[in-house]
């Protein structure tokens, strides 16, 4: 019996256990990136919770499919280590959605799209797999020691027993006993008392001066990655697994630009779209736009009512299990490297692309300059990896 109804059967929006056991996966890469801006800069919290679940809604409504909105990684992660103040945030974040709104309208996205072979998309997605997973592994997981081993132990057989089971979703059984863990043993009832309060995004005009600033200093670092990741193997993703939508780069890199045009003025953090988060919210149940949603949802109610505890009141969810959603995550992205096992020469260049990704500083572009090139080589007999 399949998993899922046939394409021409499928709802755009659905509300049901297994979109919301989709929703929850995305948590384990955007909670981090979120607190750590939040934690580094003077951006508002509740703006940035806010916009972020809009974003998420405006995403699942828009495209009607699983299609999640996520944290610029490369941009969160410059922005954690150098402390990088919001104003100058809000100004990365307005160039980067003019960038990619340039190269949508324009049409300079589909040249890179025709460019860029597929081997190359599958590298990209496997790097990302493996710091994915190398951050569950490392980081997550160890996170509270005995106990936390012992947890994450549960959740990975549960999640094994249950992934893709449409009665018992393996996520949203998982997440279940994580809460349950942190309301146990974790919570501290007068902090969460005191983040409860209503809250609203402030409205704010990115100066000249902090755009040139976040130009230079966030959005550059990250448009190889937003190529890669974001607009090019999120294409791939969706004509993996929605092959009737024929959804095109040009429309991801213009709600990209789009969304990132809105951002700034009311204080949210710059956002795209991601290959991972995608897989996340397929692999646990999401089949539909309703799953970012409930997704958006969640952030919303966090925003409104919460965004002055907020770093507080996510340390009671342990990370072990945020961990294991998150090696799954990985897991099937790795997995997609299967349809082009059947070549030798394009899957060693797909591990080699990955590899550079996930290792190396700049790795996205170097994966993809690196990558892009070696197979143009290949196809001229200039280099050999086998066939």
């Amino acid at each position: 019996m399949p998993l899922t109804a046939p394409a021409a059967t499928r709802p755009r929006l659905r509300f049901d256990r297994n979109e919301l056991a989709g929703a929850l996966a995305g948590l384990g890469t955007d909670l981090p990136l979120l607190i750590g801006v939040i934690a580094a800069s003077d951006i508002d919290s509740a703006g940035v919770l806010i916009m972020f679940g809009v974003m998420q809604i405006f995403s699942g409504v828009w495209y009607g499919m699983p299609m999640p909105v996520q944290p610029l990684k490369a941009f969160a992660a410059l922005v954690i280590a150098q402390k990088i103040p919001g104003r100058v945030i809000s100004g990365g974040g307005l160039a980067i959605g003019v960038s990619m709104l340039a190269l949508s309208v324009s049409g300079l996205i589909d040249a890179v799209a025709r460019l860029v072979p597929k081997p190359v998309i599958r590298g990209i997605q496997f790097g990302l797999a493996l710091q994915l997973a190398t951050l569950a592994l490392k980081e997550y997981v160890p996170a509270a020691g005995l106990p936390g081993y012992a947890l994450a132990t549960a959740a990975f057989v549960v999640t094994v027993v249950l992934l893709g089971n449409r009665r018992w979703p393996a996520a949203l059984v998982v997440l279940a006993l994580g809460v349950a863990y942190g309301l146990l043993f974790q919570l501290d009832y007068a902090t969460a008392t005191r983040a409860i309060g209503l809250h609203l995004p402030t409205w704010h005009v990115p100066q000249a001066a902090d755009v040139l600033t976040g130009a230079v200093l966030l959005a550059l670092p990250q448009i190889p990655l937003s190529l890669g990741n974001s607009v090019l193997a999120t294409r791939q993703v969706v004509e993996d697994y929605f092959p009737e939508r024929r959804l095109t780069v040009r429309q991801i890199s213009f709600t990209y630009g789009l969304m990132n045009l809105v951002n700034p003025f009311l204080g949210g953090f710059p956002v795209c779209h991601g290959s991972g988060g995608m897989v996340g919210h397929y692999t646990f149940g999401g089949r539909t736009g309703g799953s970012v949603v409930l997704y958006g949802a969640l952030f919303v109610v966090l925003g409104l009512f919460f965004s002055q505890g907020f770093q507080q009141l996510v340390q009671i969810f342990p990370l072990p299990v945020l961990g294991v959603l998150l090696l799954f995550e990985a897991l099937t992205l790795a997995t997609l490297l299967r349809d082009i096992s059947d070549s030798r020469a394009g899957l060693l260049l797909a591990l080699l692309v990955g590899l550079l990704c996930s290792g190396l500083p700049y790795g996205y572009l170097v994966g993809l300059v690196v990558g892009t090139a070696l197979h143009y080589a290949m196809q001229r007999g200039w280099v050999g990896l086998g066939k």
